[in-house]
C-alpha cells in the first residue's frame, strides 16, 4: 500500500520564500527594517518573478527569448494605468495592486499570444531576433503615446505602495512558484521537457508541440506582466528606457547563472545579482561606467565559480538541496514498510558477470568454475 511521505525537498522553494518573508516581517514589526532594505527586497521579488517566468521558456522549453522586458513593459504601462484609474474608486491599496496585476498580466499574456502564434514556429536565433525586435517596438509605442505620459513616462506616484510593497511582492513570488513548479511536475511539464530534448521525437510521439510552446510563452509573458505591475507600484514615473534590451539580457543572465531548469538556483541568482547591482548603484555611488565594469567582473567571477570542477563537490555537499534532503530524512523518516520494500528491491541483482553469462555451468546455488585451459598439441 502506497503511503504519503512529506518531503522537505519538494517544498524547499516555498519554504525559502516564506522564511524570508517571515524574517523581514519580524524585523519590520520591531521597527528595525530600513526603507532602503524594504525597497531592495521589493526589487529582488520583481527580479525573481521575471527570472522564474523566463526559465519556463529558456530552461524548460529550450527556446531563446530576448524580449522578456517587452512583456514587462506591457504589464507596467497597462497595469499601472489601470491602477491609477482605480485608485480613487477603490480604497484598498492591496486590492488595487492585485486587480492591476491581473489586468497587466492578462495584457502581457495577450501580447505573448499575438507574438507567439506567428513566431514560435521559428527556432534558435530567428526566434531570439523576433522577440528582441518585439521588445524594442513595444517600448517605443508606449513612449509615443501621450495617454501614458509620453517621453516623461507614466506617473504612478499616486499608487506608490511604500515600504510594505515587499509583502504582496513576495506573495506573488510564491504564486509564481506554485504555478511554475506544479506545471513542470505534471504530465504537461514532461511534454514540455520532451520538446526541449528533441522536438522531432516529441512530434513523433503525438505531442502538440506548437500548442505547448504557445502555452509556455503565454504563461511566461503573464508573469512578466505581473512583475511589471509591481515595478509600476515601486517606481514612479514608469520610464520606457528601463525596458530596454539590457534588461532582457540581465534577466537571461539570472536564468543561465542559476541553472536553466533549476528553480532554486534561479531564485538565488536573481536575488544575488539584484543585490549586487543595487549596492553598486546606491551604497558605493559609483560612476555608471565604473559600476558596469565592476558588475561585469563580478559576473565573470560568479560564472567561473559556478562551473569550477574543484568547487563542484563543495557546492553539492553544502547546497540547499542537500540540506533539505538531510532535514527531510531526519524529521520525516521512511516507514518500515517502505524500508523493507526498498531493501527487497535492492537484493535483486542488476548486473551479472560476463563469465557467468557465457558459461554453461551457470546453475542455481552453484558457484561458477571456469573451464580448464585447453592443452596445446605438440607437433
Amino acid at each position: 500500500m502506497k503511503t504519503f511521505r512529506f518531503s522537505l525537498k519538494k517544498y524547499r522553494n516555498y519554504l525559502i520564500v516564506a522564511a524570508v518573508l517571515l524574517l523581514f516581517l519580524a524585523i519590520d514589526l520591531f521597527g528595525g527594517l530600513r526603507r532602503t532594505d524594504a525597497n531592495l527586497l521589493s526589487q529582488i521579488a520583481i527580479s525573481v518573478i521575471l527570472a522564474l517566468s523566463l526559465n519556463l521558456v529558456v530552461g524548460f522549453l529550450g527556446e531563446l527569448s530576448l524580449g522578456h522586458a517587452g512583456f514587462m513593459c506591457v504589464g507596467a504601462y497597462i497595469g499601472g494605468y489601470a491602477a491609477v484609474a482605480m485608485h480613487g474608486a477603490i480604497g484598498s491599496s492591496v486590492l488595487v495592486l492585485l486587480l492591476s496585476a491581473l489586468i497587466g498580466g492578462v495584457a502581457a499574456a495577450l501580447a505573448g499570444f499575438v507574438i507567439g502564434v506567428p513566431t514560435l514556429r521559428l527556432k534558435g536565433d530567428y526566434l531570439a531576433i523576433v522577440t528582441l525586435a518585439f521588445g524594442e517596438i513595444v517600448r517605443t509605442l508606449f513612449r509615443n503615446q501621450a495617454v501614458f505620459g509620453g517621453a516623461l513616462g507614466l506617473d504612478t506616484s499616486s499608487i506608490r505602495f511604500g515600504t510594505k510593497l515587499y509583502i504582496p511582492a513576495l506573495l506573488l513570488v510564491l504564486f509564481t512558484l506554485f504555478v511554475v513548479q506544479n506545471l513542470m511536475s505534471s504530465k504537461h511539464g514532461r511534454a514540455i521537457k520532451a520538446i526541449r530534448d528533441s522536438e522531432i521525437a516529441a512530434r513523433a510521439s503525438g505531442i502538440a508541440v506548437t500548442k505547448y510552446k504557445l502555452t509556455v510563452f503565454v504563461i511566461a509573458a503573464f508573469f512578466a506582466g505581473v512583475a511589471g505591475v509591481v515595478y509600476a507600484h515601486h517606481t514612479s514615473p514608469v520610464d520606457y528606457g528601463y525596458f530596454s534590451f539590457n534588461t532582457s539580457i540581465d534577466i537571461l543572465v539570472m536564468v543561465v547563472l542559476g541553472g536553466m531548469g533549476n528553480l532554486t538556483g534561479t531564485m538565488i541568482s536573481a536575488a544575488a545579482l539584484t543585490f549586487i547591482d543595487v549596492k553598486l548603484t546606491t551604497a558605493l555611488s559609483l560612476d555608471a561606467a565604473v559600476r558596469n565594469l565592476l558588475y561585469a567582473l563580478i559576473l565573470i567571477l560568479l560564472v567561473v565559480w559556478n562551473n569550477a570542477p574543484a568547487l563542484r563537490h563543495a557546492r553539492e555537499k553544502y547546497s540547499l538541496r542537500t540540506l533539505f534532503e538531510k532535514l527531510s530524512k531526519k524529521f520525516f523518516p521512511k516507514k518500515a514498510e517502505e524500508d523493507s520494500e526498498s531493501a527487497a528491491w535492492d537484493k535483486i541483482p542488476t548486473k551479472i558477470p560476463m563469465d557467468a553469462i557465457l558459461s554453461a555451468d551457470l546453475q542455481p546455488d552453484r558457484a561458477f568454475t571456469p573451464d580448464p585451459p585447453e592443452k596445446e598439441e605438440k607437433p
